[in-house]
This record gives structure tokens, sequence and C-alpha cells, in this order.
């Protein structure tokens, strides 16, 4: 019985023979190559369960490789051989990833001992990814049971079965892709791949490479061909997150996918075929867009087929106890907490919050407190207590926490904390905006809307 597909790159032809001999021996599949550039060919066109590659190679080296083929798909273990070993090389290779590193001449147990910890150290990383997500769907922002969300289910229900494309609209952390993941999970794709993409954190530049793939040479850095999000979705589901910041040149592309079902990678004159459910998701007013000429009119009408809209957290107060409870429970969780609980005057508390952020910033506030706090999480622990944030403000904000509105203490707040963040990371806006755990497109608006200036 074959026990996995080992792929194996070495110029020595010898050593991919003798390498083969062992491992098909034990129940491998092997194909093997001489050039870093045939491998990353094979790994193109073969499903692989793990890789052994040289680290001197003719033309591109091993340590490229496998920087190149930990960028696409980390998930694959890959272990270096060398020859001419050193303790440089081999912290290099660890450093890009690399499972393990192995010298010549290849003992025989060591290689089989190597290969089967790597296969095995593969499998248990898609078994934790399955448990995340059969943990983490139910767990999503669509627990409630406010009559927005519910009415929310079911039109996730009535859409999920059919093939109809979906656009959902709503301010960030509304749970935008948690409908999506949703639609797919209950349709009859959903033992195929679902895959993201967020048209903003991608540059302008890439956005056309990463959808549709490129061809070797296609540009300086194309070196070896590479599937973009089109084919990776085949038979599956594509969701475009933030599509109103995708260029014209990428929209009139995806426009062209959505008329013909067939697209082409970057550097190719050759179709190539795909079957997609596109669901796409956006935070802007795409009707305004089409008016202004960023957005093509066109494409909105093919996305729009069916809309939905994600409540904010402002729409479905209810739900805040609900799910402060759950994502208190998740955190403990998550890091080895004693369950804790709150004190009912401060879900009440929480009820009141405005959480411009939404479901996003109440999980990301309900983790402070859990850290913070006792066994108990009372008011006190609350971020926004006044005497806590307010030792951070100016006199302006301080005079906002003795006699301004709620909204303008929450602003204040949020002033205070972000100032904080970015002052902690020397105004590093993405290693800020990781901490935060907020796009960097919505800190800088954040930044901007709060008046929120470097010193």
């Amino acid at each position: 019985m074959t026990e996995g597909t080992i792929l194996v790159v070495d110029d020595e032809k010898n050593i991919r023979r003798t390498l083969a001999l062992v491992l098909e021996a034990e129940g491998f599949t092997v194909i093997d190559a001489g050039t870093a550039e045939e491998g990353l060919d094979l790994l193109e066109r073969r499903r692989v369960d793990m890789a052994l590659f040289d680290v001197c190679l003719p033309g591109m080296d091993g340590i490229s490789a496998l920087k190149l083929i930990h960028e696409q798909e980390p998930e694959l273990p890959v272990v270096m051989i060398s020859g001419h070993a050193s303790v440089r090389d081999a912290v290099e290779a660890t450093r890009a990833g690399a499972f393990d590193f192995i010298e010549k001449p290849l003992g025989r147990e060591r290689v089989l001992v190597t290969v089967r910890n790597a296969l095995q150290a593969r499998l248990r990383s898609r078994e934790i990814q399955t448990l995340r997500e059969t943990v983490v769907r139910p767990q999503s922002g669509l627990l409630g049971r406010s009559p927005a969300i519910q009415r929310l289910r079911e039109q996730i229900a009535k859409v999920a079965p059919t093939r109809g494309r979906v656009l959902i609209t709503g301010e960030s952390g509304t749970g935008k892709e948690l409908v999506a993941r949703a639609i797919h999970d209950e349709s009859d794709r959903s033992g195929r791949p679902f895959i993201k993409f967020n048209c903003a954190a991608i540059p302008n530049d890439l956005i056309e490479s990463t959808l549709f793939g490129h061809e070797k040479g296609a540009f300086t850095s194309a070196v070896a061909r590479r599937r973009g999000g089109f084919e990776l979705a085949d038979t599956g589901t594509l969701f475009l997150d933030e599509v109103g910041d995708m260029s014209l040149t990428a929209q009139a592309k995806v426009l062209r996918v959505l008329q013909t079902g067939e697209m082409s990678r970057v550097g190719s004159e050759t179709s190539v075929q795909v079957d997609v459910r596109v669901i796409a998701a956006t935070n802007k007013d795409l009707e305004q867009a089409c008016r202004e000429g960023s957005f093509r009119e066109d494409l909105y009408f093919r996305l729009n087929v069916v809309p939905l809209h994600t409540p904010p957290l402002r729409a479905r107060r209810g739900d805040i106890p609900l799910l402060a409870q759950h994502f208190l429970e998740q955190v403990c969780a998550e890091n080895g907490f004693r369950s804790k609980r709150f004190d009912p005057e401060t879900l009440k508390i929480l009820e009141t919050l405005d959480f411009p952020g939404n479901v996003r910033e109440l999980r990301n506030l309900v983790e402070r407190m859990a850290i913070l706090s006792g066994e108990r999480i009372t008011a006190e622990d609350l971020p926004t207590a006044p005497g806590r944030v307010g030792r951070q403000t100016t006199g302006a904000d301080e005079a906002v926490f003795e006699h301004g509105s709620l909204h303008a203490f929450r602003e204040a707040a949020e002033r205070a904390f972000i100032t904080a963040r970015l002052a902690a990371f020397e105004w590093n806006i993405s290693r800020a905006a990781e901490s935060l755990d907020l796009e960097r497109t919505n800190l800088h608006k954040k930044i901007k809307a709060l008046g929120i200036r470097r010193e």
C-alpha cells in the first residue's frame, strides 16, 4: 500500500536512484528531478506529501527553492540534504522553513526516520486544522437570537444550495467571512476548496498574479509557474473580501471569468476552464463607486445576484451577552485558564457600548479582560472605566470622561488605546494593526477619523 508521495530533487542521478529504492521498498511513491526548477514544476502538477531537496543544485539552489515552497505551500515538509553541510547552511535552511537537515552520505535508517517524522508532522497538522475548523465554525459571529441574525441565517439557508453569486455588505468586523464560509459549508461544494483573498491587502501590481496565477518568466520574480486563486478554488468557492479595493484592470479579468468560465495565467495565451462559485464582500458603497468610476457597473451586477447584509453589533445589542460569554469560554480554553465569568453588571455595561469594530472588537475586548482579570470579570476590568484609560489621555479626553456623552467617552478611550499601541510599536503600522487585529487600511482610517498624530 502506498504511504505517500515523496519528491526527491538532487543533481546526482545515483543519489536519486538510491533514495527511490529505499523509499519505494517501504511503500512510498517517489518522483524525482535533477534541478530545483524541475522540482518546482512537478510540485505544480503533482500532489506531493513531502520533499527532499539537495542544497547545492545547478541553477536555482535548494535554499531558494525551499523559500518559494514555504511561501506557496507552508504546510509541505521539506527536508534539505547536503554533502558539504555547514552550521550556516543548517541555520539558513531552518529559518527558511525546512523540516530537517541531513548530511551525505545518507544512511538508510536516518532517511526513513526523517521521512516518517515529516509525514507524521504533516498528518498532525492536518488533523489539528480539521479540529480547529470543526470547533471554530460553530463559534461564528452568527451566534445570536436577535431578529437581524435570525433573518440572516434564513437567507443563508436559501442561497447556499444554489449556484447564485452573493455580495455580502456590512461594516468591518461584522462577520462577512463567516457568512461566506456558512454559504460554502451548506452548499454542495462543502467538500471542495474554500479560498479567501483580501483584495485590500494585495498590492495592485500583484493582484492579477495572485488571482489568476502566472507562468514562469512572466515577470522578474516569476521563477516558476504558479496557480492563482481561481485555479485553487476550482470546483469550490472563491471568497473575494474587500472587493471594492480591486483595481479596474483586475476587475475586467474577473468579469471575463464570470462571463465565460475561462481564465488565463499572467504571461500565458492559453485559457484554463474553471468552475468556481464567487462570493464577494465589501464595507464600501459599490453603487457609489460605480457612479464615481472606481468600480465596474457590469461587474457589480454580476456579483450582486443575491445581496446579503451583515448587521452591525449595535443593531443586535441583545446578542452581546451571549457573544461575550462565548468568547470568554473560547479565550479561557485557548490559554489554559480556569473558567471565568462575567458579573451581570459588566454584561449590562457591554450592551450599552457602540463597538465600532463590531464583533471583532468585542472579541478583542473580552480577550483583554480575560487575560487581565481574576475569575470574576467586573465593571472595574473594563478598559474604558474612568481612571484607567483616563491616565493615558490628553486633558481634552479627561474632560470627556467627566462631562461627555457615552459616545464621546468611547471615542476618547479608543483614541487613547490606539495611540498607546502605535507608540508601543514605534508607529510601525503593520505591527500595530496586527496586534489590534485590524487590516492596515482600517487602522489608517481610524487614525484619520480619530485625529491621531505622531508626536
